[in-house]
């Protein structure tokens, strides 16, 4: 018997002429996935880390990131005082102590000690680098938007500082940075690689 061609299936075709209902839901924070990274910073001779997930590239030229955090984080002061951060981006190797870095404040807890992580100097800024992230992006705050329940740092980029062996014809060799990723409370790695910038319109 031939297969009904109205079953439902798991799997998403784009050519297929099934349809499938939506459901509409309240406004919430749907938007996945997000970029993990551990941003540090430090004002008066006091360094923290915090995890963040709601961070992003803004600007090309001048090369600026923004990046999310509730008012009464520890780190929000620090920011907000020192005028600056860095984004450190983790392996899937440390994704436990990038969870315990979102979980414990720094009002009572050194991460870098309970983390066992290497602290080390910045070029442009104050705020350490975290040597066991391949990639270190500087970072100086331009401005501070509130929005609500977090203020929006933007941060020019000043510096970035990447591991040697993960630069491969000039650029950073992502598969071997292994990332990871955040999608409403999981962790997830990367995955294969499925296209670059502008692919479908090459010959």
């Amino acid at each position: 018997m031939p297969e009904n061609p109205m079953k439902k299936s798991n799997f998403y075709n784009p050519y297929s002429v099934i349809t499938y209902m939506k459901v509409v839901r309240s406004p919430e924070i749907a938007l996945y996935p997000n970029s993990v990274v551990l941003l540090t910073c430090s004002h008066e001779g006091t360094d923290n880390i915090i995890t963040l997930a709601w961070v992003s590239t803004v600007c090309f030229d001048p090369p600026m990131i923004a990046c999310a955090v509730r008012d009464s984080r520890y780190s929000h002061d620090l920011i907000e005082n020192s005028k600056e951060f860095v984004i450190n981006i983790p392996t899937e190797k440390i994704v436990k102590e990038t969870d315990l870095c979102g979980q414990v404040s720094g009002r009572d807890t050194d991460k870098f000690s309970a983390c066992r992580f290497t602290k080390e100097k910045a070029s442009r800024v104050n705020a350490p680098l975290i040597g066991e992230c391949p990639v270190n992006i500087e970072c100086k705050v331009t401005n501070m938007i509130h929005l609500g329940s977090h203020d929006l740092f933007i941060g020019e980029v000043v510096a970035v500082q990447v591991d040697e062996t993960l630069i491969r014809e000039g650029k950073i060799d992502y598969q071997k940075a292994a990332p990871i990723a955040y999608a409403r409370g999981d962790y997830w790695t990367l995955g294969e690689m499925k296209g670059t910038y502008g692919f479908s319109t090459s010959s």
